[in-house]
């Protein structure tokens, strides 16, 4: 092979190939500087941007909203592009400095959750809502969330980046990638081509977790690739799409942390249901 790459005796960290993500990306943590999160009035304080895994937690909260649970939430926008997540006081509720990160004011101890899927358990447990009770179909729910946050890091991290990010294009990366996410658009395929949810056949925590990721990728709402993977094959994963979609709740959890898109589908901050309100209000009709 032609100017293949020989890795050095010891890697040293290169900021000039790091590609689009370069000026966040570095191989160590903790805080750049110091900054203070703010607080809004409500018990549950999240502090997220309207990513796959930032829609995940507005999603839910907005879903325990519409079963009548008391989960009023103040959303504040975190920009990882300009490395706000870095600051201090983002760091000293999650020293991974990834978004999403929720704090509890009310539970005891002011507990900060982050992981997505752990905030989506802990958000679970806590309402009473959408994660089964008997330990067989909890075990199902759980096998899909814990399969999602297998699997979507070679979504998001492997085909999402060298197929839309990438200085460059490299075929092998991208090949590699492409044949597993449709893989799993396979698997997925299979397990809703009997379910009309993805553990079962009531709505729950794993649909929550994986539609952000698969569910905006064969929408076309992910790296502009449904004509690349021939996402119009996964009819099932189509069908199921298309119905969390139209639940009010997806509808309003993720324009929440979003500054990108139609005007309809941008609220950088939420205090209050009003405020996703009037940003829908926005919506044309069709």
């Amino acid at each position: 092979m032609n100017n293949q790459y020989e890795p050095p005796k010891i890697w040293t960290h290169d900021v000039e190939s790091g590609g689009q993500w370069a000026n966040i990306n570095r191989p160590v943590s903790g805080a750049t500087h110091e900054k203070t999160l703010p607080v809004g009035e409500h018990a549950l304080q999240l502090y997220s941007m309207g990513t796959p895994n930032g829609q995940k937690v507005t999603i839910m909260l907005e879903e325990l909203l519409a079963l009548g649970k008391n989960a009023q939430y103040d959303a504040h926008m975190i920009k990882i592009g300009e490395g706000e997540q870095f600051s201090s006081g983002f760091v000293g509720i999650n020293p991974n400095s990834k978004i999403p990160a929720l704090v509890d004011l009310v539970s005891e101890g002011t507990a900060p959750i982050f992981e997505s899927g752990s905030i989506l358990v802990y958000l679970a447990e806590k309402f009473g809502a959408l994660l089964p009770n008997g330990a067989a179909k909890r075990a199902q729910v759980m096998n899909w969330l814990f399969w999602l946050h297998g699997s979507a890091p070679y979504l998001g991290g492997g085909f999402g980046h060298f197929y839309a990010y990438a200085p460059e294009k490299f075929e092998y990366a991208i090949n590699r990638f492409t044949m597993e996410i449709k893989r799993q658009l396979d698997l997925l395929n299979k397990q809703l081509a009997d379910n009309e949810f993805i553990a079962s056949h009531e709505l729950s925590i794993a649909d929550i977790a994986i539609w952000p990721w698969y569910g905006n990728l064969v929408l076309g709402n992910l790296y502009d690739a449904k004509d690349f993977l021939n996402v119009s094959e996964y009819t099932h994963v189509q069908r199921w799409a298309k119905a969390m979609l139209a639940r009010e709740s997806f509808q309003r959890g993720s324009i929440v942390n979003k500054t990108w898109g139609e005007a309809w589908q941008q609220l950088e901050n939420r205090h209050s249901a009003e405020d996703i309100d009037k940003v829908l209000a926005l919506k044309p009709q069709q």
